[in-house]
């Protein structure tokens, strides 16, 4: 008698993979500035300089052009922190002015998922528009009335 197989049929993509996922969820319409202090000397000071550069990434960057993302390099032996500043309507949202991570002790994928956890769902919401249709696109709406050949008159 043989065991029955359980579990995944296929490999994880891994930890690149999981940065990716996360990296495409990541929404900063609600965030001013955000700053990124930490000190290059500290031991674990590699995954919050992965996450500034992930920040700083063109697809990243274009959710929200007015966003300033500012690093600090201090050499005072301080644990590295990262400062989400909000703007006015997430602020009232949160019942906070600024969100705080101390990313000493996280690597890459927990700052990401904490940034989409807590900065990305306090984005505003897009308020769907009305598309503005064409003669073509109301005709075809309509039931397509006029849309054929037109009939000629035999004499």
């Amino acid at each position: 008698m043989s065991v029955p197989f359980s579990g995944a049929l296929r490999r994880s993509g891994g930890i690149v993979s999981a940065i990716g996922k996360q990296l495409k969820s990541v929404n900063l319409k609600g965030v001013k500035r955000i700053t990124v202090q930490f000190d290059p000397f500290a031991e674990n000071v590699k995954s919050t300089r992965e996450f500034l550069f992930l920040l700083s990434t063109p697809k990243v960057a274009a959710t929200n052009p007015k966003c300033v993302v500012k690093p600090e390099v201090v050499c005072d032996r301080q644990p590295a922190n990262i400062k989400f500043a909000l703007i006015d309507s997430a602020q009232e949202q949160a019942k906070v002015k600024e969100i705080r991570f101390n990313s000493d002790n996280l690597n890459t994928l927990e700052l990401l998922q904490l940034c989409n956890k807590h900065v990305s769902s306090l984005a505003p919401r897009e308020e769907i528009t009305n598309k503005v249709l064409t003669k073509a696109e109301k005709q075809k709406l309509a039931g397509g009335a006029g849309g054929g050949k037109k009939a000629t008159k035999k004499k």
